[in-house]
């Protein structure tokens, strides 16, 4: 049975492994001013741009036409049933547009609700797609997806939580808005949606809390790390060398740039790291 394995760009999945893994992505859009753009035509360069100039700069997510014909393809071309996993329903409507896709087709897709986003959500969709690309049947692929799913942990330092705060997205961290700019929160993913971890002062001090949460929550099980970044490269690459002297079984690592969509919301700065079983 060939089981296709659909995800959304959020996931953040570097393009080569899209490709090594059949991986189909439909992407969120993002709105700069009058313009509307698949989220790939806009780099995240240019989301960090805009934002620092102050011009405005939102997120949609995709039409649910785009999930119809990225699901009528995959069937064109052979599959047999799609797996379809996505970023949280908590943060965007993307999921409720699968669902809307997959309701008009008569065929087997599975959407599932990864409650994360980012890489921890990339993990579960390159997970899948091995599971799959084994012939395994959707059932199988379904549950490698939960597997990793509730076996990850991402942990979010960002540089002020205005972003998060003007999109609506902040969760139960909203209570930490109007800290003073000395004070950096450190972020979680909990219950599918955004929350508080903890606060330091200063970025070193909560660069250094976000290794040591990583490293606790890793232990001592192989895990695949990454780390992205919204324009902060040299950062993202200092702590990826500090996590993979403090993590012994690391399988894969990586440090990417998070989408376009993501660094709408996070804005400039952010680092964010994913610890995923293996």
């Amino acid at each position: 049975m060939r089981v296709a394995v659909i995800t959304d760009s959020t996931a953040s999945l570097p393009p080569e492994t899209a490709r090594q893994w059949g991986i189909r992505v439909v992407p969120l859009r993002i709105r700069l001013g009058d313009r509307l753009a698949d989220e790939v035509s806009v780099p995240p360069s240019t989301v960090v741009e805009a934002m620092r100039a102050d011009r405005g700069v939102a997120t949609e997510p995709p039409d649910p036409a785009a999930f119809y014909w990225t699901y009528r393809a995959a069937f064109d071309d052979g599959a047999d049933a799609v797996v379809s996993i996505h970023i949280s329903a908590r943060q965007s409507q993307t999921v409720e547009h699968a669902r809307q896709a997959a309701a008009r087709l008569r065929a087997p897709v599975h959407v599932l609700d990864s409650r994360f986003m980012g890489m921890a959500l990339g993990y579960a969709v390159t997970g899948a797609a091995r599971v799959a690309g084994a012939g395994g049947d959707p059932h199988r692929v379904v549950e490698a997806v939960r597997r990793r799913l509730t076996g990850s942990a991402t942990f979010v330092h960002v540089q002020t939580l205005d972003h998060l705060h003007r999109g609506g997205r902040i969760g139960a961290a909203a209570h930490l808005v109007g800290s003073a700019l000395a004070i950096k929160p450190l972020l979680t993913m909990r219950d599918g949606q955004i929350a508080p971890l903890d606060r330091a002062f200063g970025s070193g001090r909560a660069l250094r809390k976000l290794v040591d949460t990583t490293a606790a929550a890793a232990g001592d099980r192989p895990v695949d790390i990454a780390v992205e970044h919204v324009g902060a490269r040299a950062e993202a690459e200092s702590v990826m060398g500090d996590l993979r002297s403090r993590i012994p079984h690391v399988r894969e690592h990586l440090v990417t740039e998070a989408s376009s969509a993501i660094a709408v919301h996070t804005g400039p700065g952010t680092l964010s790291v994913t610890v995923s079983p293996a």
